[in-house]
């Protein structure tokens, strides 16, 4: 086969995102074949850091499960690296520089950014995948995907996600209590690490001088990167306080449900095109 042929056969996928969720796709992208670039995004800020690739940007690689993900940083690396099979790659070069670099098989906003606009990803890539808040297939995707637990799955053409209505989803017996918010824009600074145990009231760290204190014990499951600037009213950190059932690294049950809807939403569609290209040339083998 001729080279130039050959080295677009391999699928390329970007993930907008390099949350859990976003992390959690990419982990089963991978393992289906596709080189996946993931997009960071700064909103909202990544708490769950290790079970996301997120930290690859700034310590070159990071392991979620089996995979690893490797920073990139400029379209040449992707470029080259995308004609191999089942690769995580994390930059900070946005949409529009991604684009540009090669023909896109799938892409997927995985940012659940709640109370942003969300994009209008058609003829972008073949085939465009919305998570979460403010998505539609009749309107700015492909596939919509609903990310509400209870309802995690493929929507119907017509509808929309659901709206997000400030409900934190339950962590064992504990919801929204279990996160410590912004109280104004600022820069982040804390020494503790995801996975340690705390203590009410212990100091996790300081925005702007103001100091931050643990809601509840529990297990640090996610907290802010140290030195990053972040906004007001946005997630710090977050207490697992489920004792030993209590999970901070790897795919969470929710990531792995959320993962599995949109891989089968993109093997249904991929198998629909497939059939309909067998019945338009049906003389082909």
């Amino acid at each position: 086969m001729n080279k130039s042929i050959e080295r677009w056969t391999e699928l390329f996928a970007i993930v907008l995102g390099t949350n859990e969720i976003a992390s959690a796709i990419g982990v089963h992208l991978s393992r289906a074949g596709y080189c996946v670039v993931m997009s960071h995004d700064p909103h909202p800020p990544v708490i769950r850091r290790k079970m996301a690739f997120h930290d690859a940007l700034f310590t070159d690689t990071a392991q979620v499960e089996d995979i690893v993900g490797a920073r990139v940083d400029d379209g040449i690396e992707i470029f080259r690296a995308s004609r191999s099979r089942g690769q995580v790659l994390v930059t900070w070069l946005g949409l529009l520089d991604l684009l540009p670099i090669r023909q896109v098989d799938v892409m997927i906003d995985a940012r659940l950014q709640k109370h942003r606009p969300t994009p209008d990803l058609r003829r972008l890539a073949r085939l465009s995948v919305g998570l979460g808040p403010g998505f539609s297939a009749s309107f700015n995707c492909d596939i919509a995907i609903e990310t509400r637990p209870g309802k995690i799955g493929l929507i119907g053409k017509e509808a929309w996600t659901d709206a997000a209505d400030g409900v934190a989803n339950a962590l064992g017996d504990v919801g929204a209590e279990r996160f410590v918010y912004s109280p104004h824009a600022g820069r982040w600074r804390t020494p503790v690490e995801i996975g340690t145990r705390v203590y009410r009231d212990l100091v996790l760290g300081h925005i702007s001088g103001v100091a931050v204190h643990a809601p509840r014990d529990g297990i640090l499951r996610g907290i802010v990167r140290d030195g990053s600037e972040v906004t007001a009213n946005v997630k710090l950190l977050e207490i697992d306080p489920r004792g030993r059932q209590a999970q901070w690294t790897g795919i969470d049950e929710r990531g792995r449900a959320i993962a599995k809807a949109t891989m089968a939403a993109i093997q249904t569609h991929a198998a629909r095109h497939a059939a309909k290209a067998r019945t338009d040339r049906p003389y082909l083998v």
